[in-house]
């Protein structure tokens, strides 16, 4: 039987992270066993308002937890994959605490069972049943431009290098091979070209993907680089990009305090 856990990354979501645990309602919560908030050492009220959302809402089982450091978003990733795997739970999905996805999204691939047939079920902006709600046209181009780069370097049809909901096998994740990954927004890129590497099953599905009070931490041109650097790495040395040598990600502690 599926264990299901919810991981939600916050940095600086005051204004929507309420919003985004509200849409955990009782059909949600038939496949949803625990909710985590993982804050990394945000500036902002959000973990107040976490905290009010909790002692209101309390048919939602949901945790609060504190980086004891800024990890970057692949750190706080690694926090909430080893969280999932020293609790037994058989499932990981991400979802961002910025309200630009939707946990509903997900629901009719959670009541056939299909998503749970996947290393990697992969929640895509660019599918051809996605809608998006405010996304600039610049955007839309470079993200196409992205997605088809990336499909002929690696040989398997790509339309999304990283949105903000996804789901992963704790089966798949158990070796460990996230820790050895970069922490910075590319972590999703690498989780991406990795699945080519390892030959792993996995499947893009549409979302509905809006963008109103949402501040993206993404610096176009600084992603782009990390972007093509590790396509390009990996293009021409596969082992070596993915060989799991320690480096100064996997050394790293990644803990974190559960906030009451």
């Amino acid at each position: 039987m599926a264990k299901t856990l919810v991981f939600i990354p916050m940095y600086n979501c005051e204004k929507q992270i309420v919003r985004v645990l509200s849409k955990f309602d009782k059909e949600v919560l038939e496949y949803v066993q625990e909710v985590i908030v993982v804050n990394n050492r945000s500036t902002d009220n959000g973990e107040a308002a976490v905290l009010k959302f909790k002692a209101e809402h309390q048919e939602v089982p949901v945790k609060l937890f504190r980086n004891r450091d800024n990890y970057g978003l692949g750190g706080s990733h690694k926090v909430a994959f080893n969280y999932a795997l020293e609790n037994g739970f058989t499932h990981v999905i991400v979802l961002h605490g910025d309200d630009q996805g939707d946990i509903h999204d997900l629901l009719p691939y959670l009541r056939d069972g299909s998503a749970y047939g996947y290393d990697s079920f992969l929640g895509s902006r660019f599918e051809k049943e996605s809608k998006l709600v405010n996304y600039s046209g610049f955007r839309i181009f470079g993200n196409h431009v992205f997605n088809a780069f990336m499909t002929v370097m690696l040989g398997r049809r790509i339309t999304d290098l990283g949105s903000g909901l996804n789901m992963y096998s704790a089966e798949y994740l158990k070796n460990g091979f996230y820790k050895y990954f970069i922490n910075t927004l590319t972590f999703n890129v690498y989780m991406l070209i990795y699945g080519v590497y390892s030959k792993s099953n996995f499947k893009f599905f549409p979302l509905t993907w809006r963008e109103e009070d949402q501040v993206s931490n993404a610096k176009f041109f600084k992603q782009s680089r990390e972007i093509f650097k590790v396509v390009f790495s990996y293009k021409f040395n596969k082992k070596k990009t993915f060989a799991m040598t320690p480096n100064e990600y996997s050394d790293k502690e990644y803990l974190s305090d559960e906030i009451n």
